[in-house]
């Protein structure tokens, strides 16, 4: 008998589990199949922070999901494991985050072109490199072991070594972006690597990405749109509010669905912002927006994505943020985060649907 199997045998999915691991499941980084990679990391953020305690808010959340899913057959089966979190790194992001504002409000009174500016802004683009490459490392370093792979931010920053490291697994690939943001912006503030640049530092610096398709846009700037206009048909955008024009006037969510995921190709890299859903319901996220899409509209999205034969070779989560006295953000984060991983097993034939519901 496998020590997996031992596992699967002594652990009460109905009971009380392991309050220091994800979801409270018992399994560790050798006996679970999909490994979460946490990024405590907010160094360019631009507006609320909070995002670098992501990975913990949700951690600590994720004790309250259930883990019965009624059209998946023993989901929790499968092994899920997030690796420690990296405080080396959360100390860094601490630190250089106090120097990205600094650098900020010189940029704010033109003084960027300072001695001082310009060496606040050499080290930070040089340490969020650095941050870029360990992501890119700790993913290869998993991949390599065949398991799944999902990231845990972190700002939205977080996922480019990652989805780096998928490149070399795979000659070609779709993104599907949950976002209120397109994040097509060139080195916003100068920050090579902002949070508001990691779709323009995809599709630059990954050239296995076929098509990214953005859903729940509704926050941009000129620059963007014409840098997604250049893409030509690599870029396809939902925007929020021709989504709701669709169904103010009789469209059905189903029909939307099925006109994004005719978009993607085969194989498809989730990257997964939390403002993309509706304040409501993440009302401390470093960049809300109003509007949006609803819990059970992303829900329905994402199962119907798998249940329509798209693999899921990669996700992350990012801007998840806690609240002052509340862990609703991280409550919903951990929830979609569940439904990923599962729906990532589901894809690589990991985990099975029941097909009774």
């Amino acid at each position: 008998m496998t020590k997996k199997q031992d596992i699967l045998n002594a652990f009460d999915p109905n009971g009380l589990g392991n309050v220091d691991n994800i979801f409270a499941l018992p399994f560790d980084e050798k006996t679970a199949d999909l490994i979460l990679i946490p990024v405590p990391w907010e160094v360019t953020v631009s507006y609320e922070s909070g995002t670098a305690q992501g990975p913990q808010h949700i951690l600590e959340a994720s004790t309250q999901v259930d883990l019965y899913q009624k059209d998946i057959i023993d989901a929790w089966k499968m092994g899920i494991q997030m690796l420690p979190i990296n405080q080396d790194l959360l100390t860094k992001s601490n630190k250089h985050r106090i120097m990205a504002e600094e650098y900020i409000g010189l940029l704010e009174s033109g003084e960027e072109n300072s001695e001082k500016g310009k060496s606040l802004l050499k080290e930070v683009n040089s340490v969020c490199a650095e941050m870029v490459e360990w992501v890119k490392s700790e993913s290869l370093k998993q991949l390599n072991k065949h398991k799944l792979l999902g990231l845990v931010g972190g700002d939205h920053s977080t996922p480019l070594g990652a989805v780096q490291a998928i490149a070399t697994k795979h000659e070609s690939f779709g993104v599907l972006q949950i976002d209120a943001h397109m994040d097509f912006r060139k080195a916003y503030e100068n920050f090579e690597y902002s949070h508001a640049s990691i779709s323009y530092n995809m599709l630059q610096t990954v050239p296995q990405i076929e098509k990214m398709v953005q859903v729940g846009i509704r926050d941009f700037c000129e620059e963007e749109i014409k840098f997604a206009e250049k893409q030509g048909e690599r870029v396809s955008i939902f925007y929020d509010d021709d989504i709701k024009v669709g169904m103010f006037e009789g469209e059905s969510w189903t029909i939307i669905c099925d006109r994004i995921i005719k978009e993607l190709p085969n194989e498809v890299y989730i990257t997964f912002d939390i403002d993309g859903l509706r304040p409501e319901l993440c009302p401390n996220t470093g960049t809300p927006v109003p509007g949006g899409i609803s819990y059970s509209e992303i829900i329905y999205l994402l199962t119907r994505l798998v249940k329509n034969g798209k693999k899921i070779i990669g996700f992350d989560l990012n801007e998840v943020a806690p609240g002052e006295n509340t862990d609703w953000n991280g409550n919903v984060g951990a929830r979609i985060l569940y439904r990923l991983c599962n729906l990532m097993g589901v894809s690589q034939g990991k985990l099975e649907w029941d097909e009774s519901f």
